[in-house]
């Protein structure tokens, strides 16, 4: 039970994070793997590569740099809707590793959703917050984005049931927040196209 609760945290993590910072939890996981602090199923050592960690970590970087730039920001998560969803899927699966089909599509079924809600609301925030006209407010946003990432990978390495929690917390959160954001977008969008 202990090592099924662990690799469906970090299956969850995992997708959780990569809707908000694929290359960050990529990243994250890699080094960790690498240092030995945790193990990584066999599907997902890949990570653990010098060459894997060298170009999740540049783009650790410059996806930290960009999403500091009010506009910018949006850009950038407008392009990744088509790379964090399918990948929160494929690390939902590689997590949990080999099982039988029928899991294997629940995992990318779960793994996709996890990272579609988290980047759901990541971007529609981030237009939102995007049309004031400081750049203090994007700055938290994105840094809060950075320490939670960090904060459900820790959470999702080492201490599971927290993990669950959050995840579920996060998701009321989610189902609350969506159809404002929604509201408050296209009232942005009538606003521009007037």
């Amino acid at each position: 039970m202990i090592a099924t609760l662990s690799t469906a945290a970090l299956a969850g993590g995992l997708s959780w994070a990569s809707g908000i910072r694929l290359y960050m939890a990529l990243f994250i996981a890699g080094w960790f793997g690498r240092m030995g602090w945790i193990d990584l199923p066999q599907s997902l050592d890949i990570l653990q590569s010098p060459w894997v960690i060298v170009v999740t970590g540049l783009l650790t970087a410059i996806e930290f740099l960009v999403d500091k730039v009010p506009g910018l920001d949006s850009v950038w998560d407008a392009i990744h809707t088509f790379i964090r969803i399918p990948a929160g899927a494929i690390l939902a699966v590689a997590a949990m590793g080999h099982m039988d089909p029928a899991w294997s599509t629940v995992a990318a079924l779960l793994g996709g959703t996890f990272a579609a809600g988290a980047h759901a609301t990541k971007a529609g925030s981030r237009a939102m917050i995007n049309t004031t006209p400081e750049p203090l407010s994007n700055w938290t946003a994105s840094f809060a984005e950075d320490g939670a990432v960090i904060g459900t990978l820790w959470a999702a390495f080492f201490h599971p049931w927290l993990l669950f929690i959050f995840l579920l917390l996060f998701f009321l959160f989610a189902i609350w927040l969506l159809p404002k954001l929604w509201r408050g977008l296209r009232w942005v969008f009538h606003r521009l196209a007037t």
